[in-house]
């Protein structure tokens, strides 16, 4: 996953977006995947979560048909995304668009059969509501990163510092559940992958003019940044859900 990094070189006020037809079907690809990706993680949920088969295979549910937790199999789902993404960290060294479109697709698989633990958890209409004030935010940033002259290379520095006191917090509060931790740790995510989203997209952007017209390295390009992006909408709506959610 050497092509996949969070760095750029060229300057974003030198890019100008608007007259660069190859620039925006570049970014339509991309912007294409995540959405056939969330379609297909939106399917996924359903279905783990609405088939009494799937389900008793993945969670475990009280008489009542709450979530009370997770068989063997529905824990071992769970963290699959994150071992594809460390395997592929060192299996992948020069991913070819085959190689890398398979490892997107995989994460977005597991993520969407996992994600049924939130319509179990939630009510079908705060999971609505959440993904549509995901989905708002997710365009205006995206748009924002898109068009901004302003370089966020350092903003992402700072995100990417953020992001990683984010996970440590959270493994601590993972053993001492406190709730007023957990609501910190809820409003800062929501404010770390708010502003990853702008900042990937202005990254995907300058990467474009990186690449020089290489299509092989673009479709590699377009995998990894769909990946990214895909993973800033889900963790958003996630965090969201955890501040916004109905439970059952």
């Amino acid at each position: 996953m050497s092509d996949f990094n969070r760095g750029y070189s060229v300057s974003a006020g030198r890019a100008d977006m608007s007259v660069d037809a190859g620039l925006r079907a570049f970014m339509l690809g991309v912007y294409n995947k995540v959405a056939i990706g969330l379609l297909l993680s939106a399917a996924l949920a359903y279905a783990t979560s609405a088939f009494p088969p799937v389900t008793q295979l993945l969670y475990v549910l009280t008489p009542d048909g709450r979530l009370a937790g997770f068989t063997l199999l529905g824990t071992l789902l769970r963290f699959a995304p994150l071992a594809i993404i460390l395997v592929s960290m060192f299996a992948m060294r020069n991913p070819s668009p085959a190689t890398s479109g398979f490892l997107y697709w995989a994460i977005v698989a597991t993520i969407g059969a996992s994600s049924g633990v939130w319509v179990l958890a939630y009510t079908g209409a705060s999971v609505f509501m959440t993904f549509l004030i995901t989905a708002a935010g997710f365009g205006a940033l995206s748009l924002w990163g898109y068009t901004t002259k302003r370089d966020l290379t350092g903003f992402g520095s700072f995100l990417m510092i953020g992001l990683v006191g984010l996970i440590l917090a959270s493994l601590v509060n993972m053993f001492m559940h406190l709730s007023a931790l957990k609501f910190i740790i809820n409003i800062v995510g929501v404010l770390i992958f708010a502003g990853l989203i702008a900042y990937d997209t202005q990254r995907l952007k300058m990467t474009y003019y990186q690449l020089g017209g290489d299509q092989a390295a673009m479709g590699v390009a377009t995998n990894y940044g769909a990946l990214s992006l895909y993973l800033d909408f889900i963790n958003l709506f996630q965090f969201l859900m955890s501040l916004l959610g109905s439970r059952r």
